[in-house]
């Protein structure tokens, strides 16, 4: 599988399936997202409503995370 870093950009091949970093490349690109976060760098600027075309994708995909 062929993951690109939402942080750096950086291409990585062969990634397997369990890859503790993803959707990252590193520990250090995970950090950094969170960092923005945290911050406040990257804010949420309308509340997810029912009503929205993605809202049944979202709550489907947050169902279906393992969170451990």
């Amino acid at each position: 599988m062929r993951l690109t870093c939402p942080m750096c950009k950086k291409q990585l091949d062969d990634v397997p399936a369990d890859y503790q970093p993803r959707p990252f490349c590193s520990a250090r690109c995970k950090r950094i997202d969170l960092g923005n976060w945290l911050t406040g760098a990257y804010r949420v600027t309308e509340p997810v409503r029912p009503d929205m075309p993605e809202f049944d994708e979202l709550a489907q995909r947050l169902d279906s995370t393992d969170w451990n």
